[in-house]
């Protein structure tokens, strides 16, 4: 008996181990990681406020910020610390709880007094994390800056876990265009540093759903030309055929407009937005969602506020004749209840 108590047992820790899901702690610094990255100042204030509420300390976001700017660059670093020294000033009493912690006190790493020691603890590091030795030959520079600095220095601070810093980073490099070696090599590395593959997968996967980032195969294309009649930031893309693609940042919607002559269709290929006719309900678009829009119908959209949003769109029956007729934008009441009542369901 005792013999299958401890089996079942040991088979329950595994179980939990291998199950391991991210915590609203992680996910609150995946958050403020990831719109960082992005430069999204007006987004991170939001996201440093929900992760403080989730258990994040205020010392452990000045330490991810900082780490960050070896991978975003200083302007970004320093302008999300900007921001999470506002939110304090505006909550000294830490949020509508009182409930913000300081967290561990900061105190200087010994290894920043010892250049040697520095450079063994980031080989360590980085040996781990890449899961063999890695020198970078090509480049002695960055070789000697890796070891010493990034995997040295930085990670020599006590505020995060070696696993919290690759969240940190898998999450900021997620929010980057361009880096995809990197994204690679930092998934696999987060693993190697002592999360699970599950939670690495979870991530990513979380930080695309809550429309942090825009896993899409379709291209972005350029600025859109018809920008004018657009409130936010979007991008058009010819992909052939007739079909355009259009990708519109957190926030971003067209001004109501009228096709005469002609029906509109859309689909929608990633992220999360809105649809919505003169006079009726709005509907949320999620990928697969198809919508045909009848001719000489009023009508608007875009993304969601909280998500990217891309769409595929071409045009059906159409008659001679056929025009596009842009009217007023679409107001901020209106936006701002849909995206409320969504985010509160």
């Amino acid at each position: 008996m005792r013999r299958l108590f401890f089996a079942i047992l040991i088979m329950m820790t595994m179980v939990t181990a291998n199950g391991q899901t991210l915590t609203e702690r992680q996910r609150g610094l995946a958050a403020c990681a990831c719109l960082m990255a992005q430069g999204d100042m007006n987004r991170l204030e939001t996201a440093v406020r929900m992760a403080l509420d989730n258990g994040v300390t205020v010392n452990e976001l000045k330490e991810a910020f900082s780490q960050l700017y070896a991978y975003t660059g200083f302007p970004r670093s320093l302008n999300a610390l900007g921001v999470l020294s506002k939110v304090l000033e505006a909550s000294p009493r830490g949020g509508l709880e009182g409930v913000w912690q300081e967290g561990k006190p900061w105190t200087r790493p010994a290894e920043w007094d010892d250049a040697k020691k520095a450079y063994e603890l980031g080989t360590k590091n980085q040996t781990q994390l890449s899961g063999k030795p890695f020198n970078y030959e090509f480049c002695p520079q960055d070789d000697y800056y890796l070891k010493s600095h990034l995997f040295g220095d930085i990670f020599a601070g006590d505020q995060l876990s070696a696993a919290d810093r690759e969240i940190v980073t898998v999450a900021a490099l997620s929010g980057l265009e361009g880096v995809a070696p990197q994204l690679a090599a930092h998934k696999q590395g987060a693993v190697n540093m002592g999360n699970s593959q599950q939670l690495v997968d979870e991530l990513c996967a979380w930080l695309c759903k809550e429309g942090y980032t825009l896993s899409t195969k379709w291209p972005k294309g350029d600025p859109n030309p018809y920008g004018k009649y657009f409130i936010g930031q979007s991008y058009l893309a010819d992909v052939g055929g007739g079909v355009m693609n259009v990708t519109f940042e957190p926030g971003c919607r067209n001004n109501w407009h009228i096709h005469h002559k002609q029906v509109q269709v859309l689909i929608c290929v990633a992220g999360r937005g809105w649809y919505q006719e003169w006079g009726k309900e709005a509907v949320e678009m999620t990928p697969g969602t198809v919508i045909a829009i009848p001719a000489e119908v009023k009508h608007w959209h875009g993304a969601q506020k909280d998500s990217w949003f891309q769409h595929l769109t071409y045009h059906k029956d159409v008659q001679e004749g056929a025009s596009n007729e842009w009217c007023e934008p679409v107001d901020d009441a209106t936006y701002d209840a849909l995206n409320n009542n969504c985010c509160n369901k």
